[in-house]
């Protein structure tokens, strides 16, 4: 694209600041932009992130006075370069804590594990600590260990009475150890057996994305399984699939894809499934094809958010024509569904992996993924050629 949404220039610069060992022509290759276009995208972040925080660091090379020599000037200069590594040097061994559930305790961590080294004041300022609620922090480690000393007990008990009824969950072992006399909240027992990988037998919860709307007319199947076109911005597919994060939880996405080259011009994420999830996606496709959508088939499934009249309106104002399957048929939009099947199962690897860590973890993985795709993978529907 020669014009980038904002969106994806935020995206694109995150991602990169996410990993602390990747370059940025290997980032830029990644999204399959111009490593200079990149660059300039990091370096009006760190103008707005200095404007805004105003750090302490980086620092600029400060001018020379008028009349020093320029020895004492490169001596200034090699300081400040040395200084810089080192923070660079204590930034890159600080990623290894920041995947924790707490950052700002994995930082504080962080500082006491190396403070030896580098000292506490130089840490803080590094990592953006305050030293006062650092040194709060520290002072409190007796409580910690007594509590943690408190919190492994309690999880031999757990352990021994999920071992007795695997069936059990956490509202059951809670009522068990009240039964034996402890004063305890269920919210403790559940952050243990998450901590100790302890679960009760339950149900697989099945996670529906498409919920019809049935005070709505629906539109017509304009596609009939025939998912081809033969010219791009003529006929799209769009679904919506959810993406699940650790606690629970999950995130929604909602892609628009052209059949003709089955690149993926419009998505979008959010933690909801409301009518913006799929409006934001039609969105991000009507300026990629420089705002023009006129006349293009806009096929999906029955989906509450497809049917809503805000989609509706969204449509009509864009010209897009209205396509949709038969009710229960995942085989009649079968190309948005084996997409984001693809998707998953590509992002989501290793053994046991089911589900990302984090909201902006999955974020950063699924929006490396659709700019690989579009750009670099290789799509069997279209001649092995990337879309």
């Amino acid at each position: 694209m020669k014009h980038y949404p904002a969106e994806f220039k935020a995206d694109a610069v995150a991602l990169y600041r996410s990993r602390p060992g990747a370059t940025i022509a290997e980032i830029a290759d990644e999204l399959g932009v111009n490593r200079e276009t990149l660059r300039n995208w990091i370096r009006i972040d760190d103008r707005q992130r200095s404007a805004t925080a105003a750090p302490a660091h980086p620092r600029p090379a400060e001018a020379a006075p008028a009349g020093e020599p320029l020895q004492q000037e490169n001596k200034r200069l090699r300081a400040q370069i040395a200084e810089l590594e080192k923070e660079r040097e204590i930034l890159r061994k600080a990623a290894a804590y920041f995947g924790g559930r707490d950052e700002a305790v994995s930082r504080f961590c962080f500082v006491q594990d190396h403070q030896g080294a580098y000292g506490a004041k130089r840490l803080c300022a590094v990592l953006q600590l305050s030293r006062s609620g650092y040194y709060a922090w520290r002072a409190r480690a007796g409580a910690r260990e007594q509590r943690a000393a408190a919190d492994a007990e309690l999880t031999t008990r757990i352990a021994a009475i999920h071992a007795a009824d695997r069936a059990c969950g956490a509202p059951r072992i809670t009522a068990e150890l009240r039964e034996q006399g402890h004063v305890i909240n269920h919210k403790r027992v559940e952050r243990l057996m998450r901590t100790a990988g302890i679960e009760g037998l339950h149900l697989r919860r099945k996670v529906r994305t498409t919920v019809p709307e049935p005070a709505t007319a629906p539109a017509g199947d304009l596609l009939g399984r025939d998912f081809t076109a033969q010219a791009p911005n003529t006929r799209y597919v769009g679904d919506i699939t959810y993406l699940p994060v650790d606690g629970d939880r999950f995130l929604y996405l909602a892609t628009v894809i052209d059949l003709y080259s089955r690149r993926v011009v419009g998505w979008s994420i959010a933690d909801h499934m409301r009518a913006e999830l799929v409006c934001d996606a039609l969105e991000g496709a009507r300026r990629a094809r420089g705002g023009c959508l006129d006349g293009a088939v806009f096929h999906t499934d029955h989906g509450a958010q497809y049917t809503s009249r805000r989609f509706q309106t969204q449509c009509a104002e864009l010209g897009v024509v209205r396509s949709m399957g038969a009710v229960g048929s995942s085989a009649d939009n079968a190309a948005a569904e084996a997409f984001h099947a693809t998707l998953k199962r590509e992002t989501l690897q290793g053994p046991g992996l089911k589900r990302w860590p984090s909201p902006h973890t999955a974020r950063m993985a699924v929006f490396s993924w659709i700019n690989r795709y579009n750009t670099r993978r290789r799509h069997s529907a279209i001649g092995y050629l990337a879309p």
